[in-house]
């Protein structure tokens, strides 16, 4: 008989909590679990589940005072983490263990070179000289398929991707090849491809090292597609654990069987039928974009003179029509944003922007005030866009008070009609955006859009950072607000589930310009462009069944859309060679 191996982590009736205005409560409730030598956990569940704080309470990083563990031991091996100090604790991370975070950008330090940020930690854990640690340092970031390793070392984080700065970070935890990795939500601000990309690097890793890894996610895809065991957590309690495959076969609970009723699935969308005809709705287009060129100019040398200039939408055309929903994907970088803030007025352009009729060129600044009422916008981060010393309900009626619409008790009786639309009570007008949950903040995001009743919403990443349940509700919100009010959608994402699952027609971005253009059947059912077929291709698949054996990969880098004063734009000539390559043409 085989004796079951030790685990190398063990964790035993672990208690987290928190110290607020009434008092303490748990956040992290009786948690037990192990984690075998090479085997991938995925911690799974909604903000606020304790994912995160099981990670910091793992790692010794609880904030304090505010924070503790009140009960439970961590062993790691033959140590209990719990009664290490904080020097016994610096010994252990980086070496023994070591941890991912979500956004790379905080994370690392912006005052200080990848290579200086890379070598600390190398030499505070070994006995190599300053030049052996930084050949380290350049093996490490060529583990992770950074290119010019040697070159980066002397770059900034800010001169990175959000891509490139995750791979760092990763490079960073494996540097000493530690025993244990938590990734806490690695990829959840990453595009698709970006993503396989990093999902896969941590196979090859944990591959060449046996690396035991615990993934901290909500994204049930990426469990599907990592997972050897899978742990389900709601409100600080696990609610269910087991293998990945019975997990997604035969859920046991009820909250995990709504996790994954919530998840967008490829194909789930494709031959839907809609009960309303767009073009039939469709008069006149409430948009129209035509030949738009963004282009902003970057200053150099000892007199600041333009020396270069990056070309940020390259010739983009559309129109969208009333009551229908465009999505515009892409990758971080092809433009997408940028495309939307020329629709709004919010950057200098070039070409023709027309809404509801109306050329935005030569407009005078009442008229363009007046043009602005027919288009609003929600954005990726509902917190960041809500003013946190207004109470909500003055966040939404502040468009009407701007544009002189209605009087105050019309005002306030319109703002708590779309609370109750949006699925808010009248209620929580009077209350600040940080006494609201993430999904709630989005939908107050929704009412201020909806406030000045536009003929065009645009949506830039509005469900990108939302839980798979969270973000289930909103675009269901999203559906009937567009049937109610007959109102168009600019959709943006480079989640292609979630686009299927939205749009009626679909344009994908690179480089700046439009690659291929379609009704939503017709780009996911037949996809005519290699990097169209790539961005379907890399959606994790919630199916451990299908589980892929690696995810599709880029050879090279994508070519910079910066280009010298005089030099041509990049001209795309994408091409699919059957191994992965897509290139851009000079000139």
């Amino acid at each position: 008989m085989t004796s079951t191996p030790e685990p190398i982590l063990d964790i035993a009736n672990l208690c987290v909590s928190v110290r607020g205005e009434d008092g303490e409560r748990e956040v992290v409730s009786d948690l037990s679990l192990t984690l075998a030598r090479g085997e991938t956990l995925c911690i799974a569940g909604e903000s606020g589940s304790g994912k995160s704080m099981t990670a910091l309470a793992i790692m010794q990083l609880l904030p304090q005072p505010s924070a503790r563990i009140s009960s439970g031991k961590i062993h790691l091996g033959d140590t209990d983490l719990t009664t290490l100090d904080e020097r016994g604790m610096r010994r252990i991370r980086g070496d023994r263990i070591a941890m991912i975070f979500q956004e790379p950008m905080t994370s690392l330090n912006p005052v200080l070179s990848i290579g200086r940020q890379l070598t600390e930690s190398i030499e505070a854990h070994t006995s190599l000289s300053q030049g052996e640690a930084r050949q380290r340092a350049i093996e490490a970031l060529k583990a992770v398929r950074i290119s010019e390793a040697e070159s980066r070392l002397k770059q900034f984080p800010h001169e990175l991707s959000g891509g490139m700065r995750q791979r760092v970070m990763i490079a960073m935890a494996l540097a000493l090849e530690p025993d244990v990795l938590i990734a806490d939500e690695p990829t959840t601000a990453l595009d698709v491809t970006v993503q396989g990309e990093v999902l896969e690097l941590l196979r090859d890793l944990q591959r060449q090292h046996g690396t035991s890894v615990i993934l901290i996610t909500h994204d049930m895809g990426v469990v599907a597609e990592m997972a050897d065991r899978v742990i389900i957590m709601r409100h600080g309690r696990m609610v269910e654990e087991g293998k990945t495959a019975d997990i997604f076969a035969t859920p046991q609970a009820d909250y995990t069987r709504e996790l994954l009723a919530a998840v967008p699935r490829i194909g789930s969308g494709v031959g839907r039928q809609e009960s309303r005809d767009v073009e039939a709705a469709a008069p006149a287009n409430v948009a129209e974009v035509k030949d738009l060129h963004v282009r902003f100019d970057l200053h150099g040398g000892f007199f600041g003179r333009v020396t270069r200039r990056v070309h940020a939408v390259e010739g983009v055309s559309f129109s969208i029509a009333p009551n229908e929903t465009l999505a515009l994907v892409g990758e971080s970088g092809c433009g997408k944003s940028t495309t939307a803030k020329a629709l709004a007025g919010l950057v200098p352009y070039s070409g023709d922007i027309a809404v509801g009729g109306r050329n935005l060129s030569g407009l005078g600044r009442d008229e363009r005030k007046a043009v602005r009422r027919d288009v609003q916008m929600i954005f990726q981060d509902p917190y960041a866009s809500l003013d946190p010393r207004m109470r909500v309900g003055e966040l939404v009626a502040e468009p009407l008070l701007i544009h002189g619409i209605a009087s105050k008790q019309e005002r306030s009786d319109r703002v708590a009609a779309l609370f109750e639309r949006v699925g808010l009570s009248a209620d929580q007008m009077e209350l600040y955006p940080h006494e609201f949950s993430g999904g709630q903040r989005q939908r107050v995001c929704i009412a201020r859009a909806l406030a000045l009743r536009p003929k065009l919403i645009i949506a830039d990443e509005s469900v990108s950072a939302l839980d798979v349940s969270v973000q289930a509700r909103v675009l269901d919100l999203l559906k009937e607000l567009q049937r109610e009010f007959g109102v168009a959608y600019l959709f943006i994402s480079h989640d292609m589930a979630v686009v299927e699952n939205i749009s009626d027609r679909v344009a994908v971005m690179y480089l700046g310009q439009i690659v291929e253009m379609g009704t939503r059947d017709q780009v996911f059912s037949n996809p005519r462009h290699p990097y169209t077929r790539r961005l379907i291709e890399a959606v994790p698949v919630p199916d451990p069944a299908k589980r892929r054996s690696r995810f599709a990969r880029l050879d090279q880098e994508i070519p910079s859309a910066t280009r010298r004063i005089g030099e041509a734009p990049l001209k795309l000539a994408l091409r699919d060679f059957g191994n992965g390559h897509l290139v851009a043409a000079e000139g």
